[in-house]
């Protein structure tokens, strides 16, 4: 626990406009104690919801240092020339895509029609 940002919530009670000004900055908040244990912590709802988000992140890419790593060495060893395309994943659902456009690529509106059976 910082002690600077540390605070019985009795002395927060009576600071707490000032202490919500002050979680605004990034990477402050505030531990509020009671009988000298941390009991809540205060923070920025954008720090919040950051963390929400890195917590989502990693739940569903738990591996996700060491998937870094893989990615940095195929990087550097040219592995990386043989992963599937995202044209390849696409055309196997049967879109099409466009020709490049200026700001990267675009999915065609005329996408490949799949055969279905007449009844």
């Amino acid at each position: 626990m910082n002690p600077k940002y540390t605070l019985p919530i009795s002395e927060a009670r009576k600071k707490i406009f000032e202490i919500a000004e002050e979680v605004q900055k990034p990477g402050r908040y505030y531990t509020l104690t009671e009988k000298g244990k941390p009991k809540v912590v205060l923070l920025s709802a954008e720090d919040y919801d950051s963390l929400q988000e890195t917590i989502e992140v990693l739940s569903i890419f738990p591996d996700l240092d060491k998937d870094i790593a893989e990615l940095n060495h195929d990087m550097k060893s040219g592995a990386y020339k043989k992963y599937t395309t995202l044209e390849e994943l696409l055309a196997k659902d049967g879109f099409v895509l466009a020709e490049k456009a200026k700001q990267g690529y675009e999915v065609s509106s005329k996408t490949k029609a799949k055969s279905r059976k007449a009844s």
